[in-house]
């Protein structure tokens, strides 16, 4: 049985529960019946670029349009940390973060990471790196997704292009000299942007790294 919705139709099978399919084909998607992948595990939805799964009762967010993730801790030669801002619709507020992105989500799912992080980083701030050392493979948000990101501090930094990201995504460059990060990131604060935490992580490697 079909019923019209603001959705689109949805068919109504008794045997099988409901299964609604949108009309507009990019949002098309898997979801409610539950698909078991493994023994303990069930896919409950899986979208364009996030799904979500249950594996001994506990569901969390799992990626589906890309093999891994990449997070930057660029530093120029004279002592400035790049930063990048953004409006982000999940919390309806622009954030202040470090470069970051996806390996694989340009239908290269063998992309490695070191390719990626160097792809991001020119794609958002018009840096290219003359060398990046890998940091720290480490799980974003352990209680939510299985998303594990490995950071990476970028140096020798070249400016090559103007940055800004691709398509919508409207990045500012922000160039913030170490030694007055964190009262700039305060103040950045007081007027309601909100500030991406793991920029604190990324301070503490600078400060390591650059003499």
């Amino acid at each position: 049985m079909n019923r019209q919705t603001a959705f689109g139709s949805i068919n109504i099978d008794p045997g099988c529960g409901v299964n609604r399919v949108l009309g507009i084909q990019s949002a098309q998607f898997i979801r409610a019946r539950g698909l078991p992948v493994s023994k303990n595990v069930t896919i409950h939805y899986r979208g364009r670029f996030l799904g979500l799964q249950e594996r001994d009762r506990w569901e969390y967010a799992f990626r589906t349009n890309a093999s891994g993730v990449v997070v930057l801790v660029p530093v120029t030669n004279s002592g400035e940390l790049v930063l990048v801002e953004q409006y982000r619709i999940p919390v309806k507020s622009r954030v202040i973060e470090l470069p970051a992105g996806l390996s694989g989500d340009n239908g290269d799912r063998d992309e490695k990471l070191k390719t990626a992080a160097q792809r991001e980083l020119l794609e958002e701030t018009g840096y290219r790196a003359g060398n990046l050392e890998e940091l720290l493979t480490c799980p974003s948000t352990p209680g939510m997704s299985d998303e594990i990101v490995t950071i990476f501090y970028a140096s020798g930094l070249e400016r090559v292009g103007s940055g800004g990201g691709l398509d919508d995504e409207n990045i500012t460059v922000h160039h913030v000299p170490l030694d007055s990060a964190t009262q700039w990131l305060e103040s950045r604060m007081t007027e309601g942007i909100l500030v991406d935490p793991k920029i604190y992580a990324g301070l503490f490697w600078a400060g390591m790294r650059h003499g």
